[in-house]
């Protein structure tokens, strides 16, 4: 597969432009928590701690891998590629992002005014989960997803939205603002499962299909069309291809199929975890005040 994909040349394989983009990301990052963080309001003691730097960065990593690297590329060829980026992308870029800026500059985003009331309001749990999940799953119409791919500007602000509703999604459980948190871990807990199931009909759309259903990995002018918004044109009219099955071997079916379980597991993964570390922490602190945290039913 990596020999047909270089047939795509090293601007789509690598996107050096959204590397620019994402080594200036970090460099603002260093700056503004760092020798200039007293001219943005940070004072001495608001230096970020390691691990908020290494959560920030490892971030912009992940960001680059995801929208800069191959995948992205590969995303554009196969759904099975494009559900993994939008689970890493959705499920746990916003949770390293959110762990690693300091609280004080998110105490300045929300302290203003019309900015802080819109986003206090798509932050409540409810508001959120309902938001991220009717978005993430409006999105896998086929209709949508095939409009997506064909402008790039509706595939770029698309992205964009979904990810600012993954980020509001996450907000009541990874704030480092102690007011904006879910309170209590039971409710913590439901808030998890909550996204877990609301999430599972776009999954089971794509699993269960008995045929293809998005035209952009299925019929070839549609596939050349999405291939065009991360492939230089000059590169794309001088390849000829059969379509995507041609690069990955797979049929689309399958690859549709596999796409959807795949999306299904990652998010269980990443919400199995995040649910494992409410439980641990409730069960800890329960533990140190010498009570049993779960009641007795008899």
């Amino acid at each position: 597969m990596w020999s047909k994909l270089q047939l795509f040349g090293f601007q789509a394989l690598w996107s050096p432009y959204f590397l620019v983009y994402i080594i200036i990301l970090g460099l603002l990052y260093y700056v503004v928590t760092g020798p200039l963080r007293h001219k943005f309001g940070g004072q001495g003691e608001d230096d970020p701690t390691g691990r908020q730097k290494r959560m920030f960065y490892l971030g912009l990593l992940l960001l680059y891998i995801i929208k800069g690297a191959p995948v992205d590329l590969l995303s554009h060829i196969s759904l099975m590629a494009h559900m993994i980026q939008m689970a890493l992308y959705y499920l746990l870029f916003p949770i390293l992002i959110i762990k690693g800026i300091p609280v004080w500059i998110w105490k300045k985003v929300f302290d203003v005014k019309l900015i802080g009331s819109v986003l206090r309001l798509l932050t409540k749990p409810l508001v959120a989960v309902l938001l991220f999940n009717f978005t993430f799953s409006i999105y896998h119409i086929p209709a949508i997803l095939d409009f997506s791919k064909s402008h790039q500007l509706a595939h770029s602000s698309i992205s964009v939205f979904i990810l600012f509703t993954a980020f509001c999604m996450w907000w009541p459980l990874m704030s480092p603002l102690q007011n904006h948190q879910i309170k209590k871990p039971f409710a913590k807990i439901l808030y998890i499962f909550g996204n877990g199931m609301l999430i599972t009909p776009a999954c089971a759309l794509i699993i269960f299909s008995s045929e293809p259903i998005y035209a952009t990995y299925s019929e070839m002018q549609a596939w050349t069309t999405a291939l065009s918004l991360c492939v230089p044109s000059d590169v794309l009219s001088g390849i000829s291809f059969g379509g995507p099955q041609i690069i990955t071997n797979v049929s689309v079916l399958y690859d549709q199929q596999a796409g959807g379980i795949i999306m299904k597991v990652m998010q269980e993964i990443i919400y199995g975890f995040v649910l494992a570390k409410v439980f641990f922490k409730w069960f800890k602190n329960e533990s140190s005040r010498g009570v049993d945290p779960i009641p007795n039913q008899s």
